[in-house]
């Protein structure tokens, strides 16, 4: 009878488990992504410049890269299940804020809202580690998935929401609240269910003095999920501006975003599972550039013509990189300290890098309004890309 009891336990807290990897991961894109397709609407309500638009995407960006590995010291300290908590309190709050009805609000919301994904980004790869030991490859791609169909709902149907609540561009970012409620629903179930089962959390890792600075294998994992950043945030932020200059329509841009992220959703599920099996993953790495260089050239040369093709491209590479990228901070360490480690040093060095991605893409096009200078720089910033992943996708440990 008490075997049952306890295997029942385990069913029930596997769920619960698997739960919190899905609506976490629900939480870490869509509240940015949603913003593009109303950014038009919330320019004009704000009286917005392009300066301060292409601050709706760099804030978080900037947050992900000061605080991640502040967030990784933390871990030990509190727990992931609790800092997953404070994540989407911290979240919640910025969604709130940026939704008030001022400029300074939405700028202070958007800080909020990167130090609650920080939280999240750094710490579900150690929880997925923890918890799914044996499942790191699937429970990765539950992981990518979540956030990309969800992201991919944002870009879809951002719009229609705002619409179906009467709110306008403050129904459509606020929306993202019922998610992050959800979320936190969830995490205070498994604290109960673990206080009244008396089950030990597995949430508490063991203490780790390697220094992940010094480790030039955890610098290539860093430059590569920055550049792959770069990529995804520039084409986020700026897509429906260069559409609309190739006479698409705001909406209609919105769907260009939507097919990005619904290709990415089955790639990003398939590509952990196949790529944890692989001894090196650097053919991978070259088909990835490969699509993304030539992403780039289909702008360049043929601006909005087969523009749901390259859409698909954009989203293949993207889910590819993005999958291969939150892969390595597992299958790249040797214990789960150290993957909350390497998450926390690849995401504040990465988002370093991919803030300056939105920024420089735009003002370029202030200098060169063709667009082809924007892209000429993506363009080389996949070739640095190539470099870096090569060598992270290397069949070679962080601590080694």
């Amino acid at each position: 009878m008490k075997s049952e009891v306890k295997k029942n336990a385990s069913y029930v807290l596997l769920i619960i488990n698997v739960l919190v990897v899905i609506l976490i991961s629900s939480n870490l894109r869509s509240p940015i992504v949603a913003v593009s397709p109303v950014l038009g609407d919330v320019r004009e309500a704000l009286k917005l410049d392009n300066f301060q638009v292409s601050l709706l995407t760099s804030i978080p960006l900037f947050m992900f890269a000061a605080c991640s590995v502040l967030v990784s010291r933390f871990s030990n300290t509190f727990g992931i299940s609790k800092l997953l908590m404070y994540s989407l309190l911290i979240l919640s709050f910025g969604l709130f804020l940026r939704i008030s009805g001022s400029q300074w609000l939405l700028f202070l919301g958007s800080v909020f809202i990167g130090l609650g994904i920080c939280i999240g980004n750094v710490v579900t790869p150690g929880y997925v580690k923890n918890n799914f030991p044996r499942q790191i490859g699937l429970m990765t791609g539950v992981f990518a998935v979540s956030m990309n169909l969800t992201a991919a709902l944002a870009s879809g149907f951002s719009v229609k929401i705002g619409e179906w609540t009467g709110l306008g561009w403050r129904g459509s970012l606020g929306i993202w609240l019922v998610i992050a409620a959800l979320g936190f629903m969830v995490l205070i179930l498994e604290f109960i269910f673990n206080k009244k089962n008396s089950t030990r959390p597995k949430t508490a890792l063991s203490t780790s003095d390697f220094n992940m600075f010094k480790s030039s294998q955890a610098w290539n994992i860093s430059a590569f999920m920055g550049l792959q950043s770069l990529f995804y945030y520039c084409m986020v932020a700026w897509l429906p501006s260069f559409l609309s200059d190739y006479n698409m329509q705001g909406e209609s841009s919105g769907w260009v975003l939507f097919v990005i992220q619904i290709t990415m959703i089955p790639i990003t599920f398939f590509c952990p599972i196949i790529a944890s099996k692989m001894k090196d993953q650097r053919i991978m790495i070259l088909f990835i550039c490969t699509l993304m260089f030539g992403s780039t050239m289909m702008f360049v040369f043929m601006k909005s013509q087969w523009i749901y093709v390259n859409a698909v491209i954009i989203g293949v590479a993207n889910g590819l990189s993005f999958s291969l990228s939150i892969l390595f901070f597992s299958t790249r360490t040797k214990s789960s300290i150290n993957a909350v480690k390497i998450s926390g040093m690849a995401q504040s060095v990465g988002y370093l890098i991919a803030a300056f991605g939105p920024p420089i893409f735009g003002k370029l096009h202030d200098w060169d309004i063709s667009w082809r200078s924007s892209f000429y720089f993506l363009s080389m910033s996949v070739i640095l890309m190539l470099y870096f992943g090569i060598k992270a996708a290397r069949h070679q440990y962080v601590e080694d």
